[in-house]
C-alpha cells in the first residue's frame, strides 16, 4: 500500500522524523544565529554611509541570486559535503533580508529623537545602544521572521549534499518509487516547523516591544 498519509509509517519511523527534524531545527538556528549576527553590524554600516550602503547591499543582493546547487557546488570542492557547506549557502540567503530589515529599521528612527539624545549627552555607542537599535528593534524582528521561515524552507535543498534534514526524507521519498507517506510527512513536519518558528518569534517581537502593544 502506498497511501498519501499513514499513521504506521509515522509510528513505525518515528526516531527516523524526530531526527531529521531536529537536524532541520538545528541548521535553521544555526543559520539564522549566524546571518543575524553578521547582518546587524553591516545593517549599522550601511547606514552610517551612503557609500557603503549601496556596496553592502548589492553584495548581499548578489550572494541572494546564485541558486542554491550552485553555492553548494562552488563550496563543496573545498568543505566537501559537509553541514558547514549547507549553512554557508543558508547564510548568504538570509543576509539580505536581514540587512535590509536592519537599515530600514535604522532609517525609520526619528530624527528629532536622535537629536534630543544628543542634546542628553549620548555618545555615538549610546546613541546606537540605547536608541537607534531599539526603535528599530520591530523592523529587525520582522526581518528575522522572514529569513527564519525562509531558511526553514531552504534547509530541505540540503538534501542534495546529505545534510537536509526533512528534505533528505522528501528526496529518499521520491527516489523510492515514489512513497507518499514518507513525503508527505516530511512536508507536513516541515510545515509545522516554519509556523513554529513564525508563532515563536512573533512571541518573542512582542515581549521586546511592548512599546507597540500600547500602540495598538
Amino acid at each position: 500500500m502506498n497511501p498519501w498519509f499513514s499513521w504506521d509509517y509515522v509510528q513505525s519511523n518515528a526516531s527516523t522524523l524526530w531526527s531529521a527534524t531536529v537536524e532541520h531545527a538545528q541548521l535553521t538556528v544555526i543559520a539564522v544565529v549566524i546571518a543575524t549576527a553578521v547582518s546587524i553590524p553591516l545593517g549599522v554600516l550601511a547606514a552610517r554611509s551612503r557609500y557603503l550602503s549601496a556596496a553592502i547591499l548589492s553584495v548581499s543582493g548578489v550572494l541572494y541570486t546564485i541558486p542554491s546547487l550552485a553555492v553548494f557546488a562552488l563550496v563543496a570542492p573545498f568543505l566537501g559535503l559537509s553541514m558547514t557547506t549547507v549553512i554557508i549557502g543558508l547564510v548568504m540567503y538570509a543576509l539580505l533580508i536581514m540587512v535590509r530589515a536592519t537599515l530600514t529599521g535604522l532609517r525609520q528612527v526619528p530624527s528629532d529623537v536622535i537629536d534630543a539624545a544628543g542634546g542628553m549627552g549620548y555618545g555615538r555607542m549610546q546613541l546606537l545602544a540605547r536608541v537607534e537599535l531599539p526603535l528599530a528593534l520591530p523592523s529587525i524582528m520582522t526581518g528575522l521572521r522572514i529569513a527564519t521561515v525562509s531558511t526553514v524552507a531552504l534547509v530541505t535543498v540540503g538534501a542534495v549534499v546529505g545534510h537536509g534534514g526533512l528534505g533528505g526524507l522528501i528526496l529518499t521519498g521520491f527516489r523510492n518509487n515514489l512513497y507518499k507517506p514518507q513525503i508527505v510527512t516530511a512536508t507536513i513536519l516541515c510545515i509545522v516547523l516554519a509556523l513554529l518558528c513564525e508563532v515563536l518569534l512573533s512571541g518573542l517581537t512582542r515581549a521586546l516591544t511592548p512599546w507597540m502593544r500600547r500602540r495598538a
